[in-house]
């Protein structure tokens, strides 16, 4: 069965490597992303942000795929499926339809006071079904679900009012942002990331906007407290290409190349490579504990 991110979380931090968040966006995303666990005997979460929810019709949808594909593959691997950037009622949706654990996207309330009683609240209704909770402090640059920021550099005193509610983990502004990364993007800020560890302490700490990130940074980040790295962007561009590449050579013009399951195919083999591939890079490969 699907297991919460707690435990997998837990022990990333103390064992300074970091578990993947791959996000999904249909079966085949799903598919790919299971059988990268597998053959890396990773622990591995993932997740659906709202917009790739309703993609696939919806929670239940994604939840039920998910599970049953779990079972089907008789995975030997721990997987979460999580919930990523969720307003309050997305949370309690995915709750309802069985996601295991859940992000709380609190950084763009009017308020911090808002972030704070609404993560509060959803802490204890989580808790309370064995869910797994993330929230964030300081929002995250880039594009996510249509907004559009520059990022943020995340205030330490926030970050540690926020884990003192209890959360299993905490996503910060450290100068990262989601999607492809500019020419002239400054890096990550590890000052900041050392202030905000100092003041959560044993935290496990998210690091968003995993796509681009040098090899070099992302070892830093892990060894200074990041313990889930999320990745969806590089997938798409993995796929985007296989499949490029696929119908540029011709084959979807060859006997039954047209077939979905074959014109899919290259794609998600691009996915389940560079998932793999992240596995490696982030030390998680190996971490599995069935």
């Amino acid at each position: 069965m699907l297991v919460n991110a707690k435990q997998m979380l837990d022990l990333a931090e103390a064992g300074h490597y970091a578990v993947g968040a791959f996000n999904t966006n249909d079966l085949e995303w799903c598919h790919a992303i299971m059988n990268a666990a597998e053959e890396t005997q990773s622990p591995v979460i993932i997740q659906c942000s709202m917009s790739a929810a309703k993609y696939q019709t919806g929670y239940k949808t994604v939840s039920k795929l998910v599970h049953a594909m779990y079972d089907a593959l008789d995975l030997t691997v721990p997987v979460a499926l999580h919930l990523d950037h969720g307003t309050y009622d997305a949370c309690l949706e995915c709750i309802d339809a069985g996601f295991t654990s859940v992000m709380y996207d609190g950084s763009h309330e009017e308020s911090f006071d808002v972030n704070m009683k609404n993560t509060a609240e959803l802490v204890k209704i989580c808790h309370a079904k064995g869910i797994s909770i993330e929230a964030e402090v300081g929002g995250i640059g880039g594009v996510e679900d249509g907004v559009v920021g520059k990022g943020e550099l995340a205030d330490p005193d926030q970050c540690a009012a926020i884990a003192d509610l209890g959360v299993d983990m905490l996503a910060c502004g450290i100068g990262n942002i989601h999607g492809l990364y500019p020419d002239n993007w400054e890096g990550l800020d590890f000052g900041v990331l050392a202030a905000i560890k100092a003041k959560t302490g044993a935290m496990p700490l998210v690091l968003h906007g995993g796509t681009g990130i040098p090899a070099d940074q992302i070892a830093k980040a892990i060894q200074n407290g990041i313990a889930k790295i999320n990745v969806n962007t590089e997938l798409q561009v993995a796929f985007s290409d296989a499949t490029c590449e696929y119908v540029e050579s011709g084959a979807a013009k060859k006997g039954k190349g047209y077939d979905p399951r074959k014109f899919l195919a290259p794609g998600a083999a691009a996915i389940q490579a560079k998932t793999e591939e992240k596995i490696r890079e982030f030390g998680s490969a190996g971490r599995g504990w069935n």
